[in-house]
């Protein structure tokens, strides 16, 4: 039902959960939740017998017992195929919750909440039935013609550089064959695995080289699993040489009757954008890499591309998910460890945001600092004094009308004008970024207006208990907070103000920092630091990737890179290892003088290579 029936409709993709009943890799039995009590024999004739009766249900037209059937709902895509299979009369051939929603929306539905896909799916059914053209037409037929041209996937299409294998050594049967493939083998099947966790456990047994590299490849591969039709793909060999841009048309699949490169993805490639690359790129040494859109646009540029190519989104992607997040729930707030550019991001999301209200061809800076004077965008950042007089209202002292003595007079907090701001221009979109929203007394500085954040309470009146005036949050208010989880975890803020934001983890990208200095590998040292600290202390204090850029490039120089190690690195990892030299120790390797317990200083000419040695060869791993 997953790789056998593609013609049917895909549900490939995500791990074998859908399954709800199935053998793992280890040869235990999994289960899904309704199934976990019951031995295997068990199981499976209570999960057949609802199979059966949802046909029965399905052929009588009894569709709303299908909500009765516990053990299904824990595989929705795989009984929605079974249905439409049994009953293509009922049901279309799309399985994803989010994408048959999308279809309601498009041909003017209003989607259902919390339903299971098979009911979405007889809900677009419905409204396919409505319409005099497509109502005639073959089920599949009404599939490809929603996806053509409604397609949801179509905003979030990733672009990987992905190498097929060791100098490209499988690159002629991938292009003859309309695949891209890869190794790591003996992992078997990642469809088993569930999280890049349970696979780089597997791979830490298997690969044990490079231990300290295995969860980014482990990360990696789940990515290359889950690509989906329409993503792109740069295959190349060595770090200058594009062989082909291709467009993914199928999902994952494992071959394990090929002698090696088992890992499969169908994709149609286009050879036309074959090229040599004017200059290395450090992040292409490694199968996978990310391809940023400006470089992806480079690429195709003054060529004519063919039918795999389409036009790009010109937002990043991190951008694009925040403002659809935002679209759900007006405040957010960007958590992860220091240096990961949380506050960049906000900025860049209000930007975006704001495209059509700055002034074309401007500066980054310039442009925000247009973006702020024109009130529309506010930046404040809280600590341990902010109060509720600072961001709803109160009394603050001003000098009297004869400058001789002070008074106390009403004062709007920034939050309070903004909103004024905003209710005077409802077409507008007017949004709060609070850096470092942790490091404030959150139920103090919002008091009561904690409930009028909801998205359903926006408009709503209430009075104000300093100056008893009426107030209400506009509906085209954002707030957008960022923290740093080394200081503070999500899981510390107050409940009710967590329960009123949405939560976006913003992590360390090693592919930001993709260079070489010598014979250290930026990415690969940014990784293999990490892993370490994730195991010695916590993911919460990993080291960002800001810390090894300047001016928005890897740093290049010896010098640089000195300057970014011992004035920025080694401060904030001997700030979280206070009073534990071990821990400074086990995070640091050779790079500690045991004898002290301090960061041994090393020249700038011979860093590199010592942190080459430490961390990008196995060392102290």
């Amino acid at each position: 039902m997953e790789f056998g029936t593609r013609p049917l409709g895909s549900i490939s993709g995500g791990s074998a959960n859908k399954h709800m009943l199935y053998r793992h890799r280890s040869g235990e039995w999994k289960r899904a939740q309704a199934l976990l009590d019951l031995p295997v024999e068990e199981a499976w004739r209570k999960l057949r017998g609802q199979f059966i009766a949802a046909f029965a249900a399905a052929e009588r037209g009894a569709f709303d017992e299908l909500d009765d059937l516990d053990v299904l709902r824990s595989g929705p895509a795989l009984v929605t195929k079974s249905l439409a299979t049994y009953f293509p009369e009922h049901f279309l051939p799309i399985f994803s919750s989010p994408h048959l929603r999308a279809f309601i929306t498009a041909l003017g539905g209003t989607p259902e909440k919390n339903v299971a896909a098979w009911r979405a799916n007889r809900q677009l059914r419905e409204l396919v039935a409505l319409d005099a053209e497509l109502s005639t037409w073959d089920p599949h037929e009404v599939m490809r013609f929603l996806y053509a041209n409604y397609d949801p996937r179509e905003r979030d299409h990733a672009i990987w550089k992905i190498a097929p294998g060791e100098d490209a050594k499988f690159w002629p049967e991938c292009l003859a064959g309309g695949y891209i493939a890869v190794g790591w083998d003996e992992v078997g099947d990642l469809g088993q695995f569930t999280s890049d966790a349970e696979l780089k456990e597997v791979m830490d047994q298997i690969y044990t080289e490079r231990p300290g590299m295995n969860g980014d490849k482990a990360s990696k591969l789940l990515m290359f699993r889950d690509l989906e039709p329409g993503d792109r793909i740069v295959a190349n060999r060595g770090m200058r040489k594009v062989l082909a841009i291709g467009t993914v048309t199928d999902g994952y699949r494992f071959d394990d009757a090929r002698p090696e490169g088992k890992h499969l993805v169908s994709v149609d490639w286009n050879t036309d954008f074959a090229q040599e690359l004017p200059e290395v790129k450090g992040a292409w040494r490694s199968t996978f890499a990310k391809v940023p859109r400006t470089l992806f646009a480079s690429l195709t540029a003054d060529r004519t591309p063919g039918p795999a190519i389409r036009p790009e989104p010109t937002l990043p992607e991190e951008v694009a998910l925040a403002i659809a997040v935002l679209e759900h729930k007006p405040q957010l707030i960007l958590h992860g460890p220091p240096g990961t550019g949380k506050t960049r991001l906000a900025l860049d999301i209000a930007l975006a945001m704001n495209s059509r209200s700055v002034t074309e061809g401007l500066p980054r800076n310039a442009a925000i600092a247009e973006l702020i004077d024109s009130g529309r965008v506010r930046l404040v950042t809280f600590h341990p004094s902010y109060g509720y007089e600072d961001f709803v209202e109160g009394f603050k002292p001003a000098q009297d009308a004869g400058g001789q003595g002070l008074r106390l007079e009403l004062t709007d907090g920034v939050f309070h004008s903004l909103c004024a701001a905003a209710g005077q221009a409802p077409d507008s979109t007017f949004l709060l970024i609070v850096d470092e929203i942790n490091r404030g007394d959150l139920p103090r500085i919002f008091g009561e207006l904690v409930t009028l954040l909801e998205a359903d309470k926006r408009g709503l009146p209430l009075t104000l208990p300093i100056s008893a005036r009426r107030f209400a949050v506009p509906p085209n208010i954002r707030i957008i907070g960022t923290m740093n989880t080394a200081d503070r975890s999500v899981s510390h803020l107050d409940a009710a103000i967590r329960r009123r934001f949405a939560f976006l983890s913003v992590d360390p990208d090693p592919e930001a920092v993709s260079g070489q200095i010598g014979p250290l590998d930026l990415a690969m040292l940014l990784t293999s630091m990490n892993d370490r600290i994730d195991r010695v202390l916590d993911s919460d204090h990993r080291i960002g990737h800001a810390y090894l850029l300047r001016e928005d490039e890897p740093v290049a120089t010896e010098d640089e890179l000195w300057s970014a190690f011992y004035h920025d690195i080694v401060p904030l990892l001997v700030d979280y290892c206070v009073g534990r030299a071990d821990l400074l120790g086990q995070i640091l390797g050779t790079l500690v003088d045991h004898k002290t317990g301090r960061p041994a200083h090393i020249a700038a000419a011979d860093l590199p290579a010592q942190l080459a040695a430490e961390y990008t060869a196995g060392g102290g791993d």
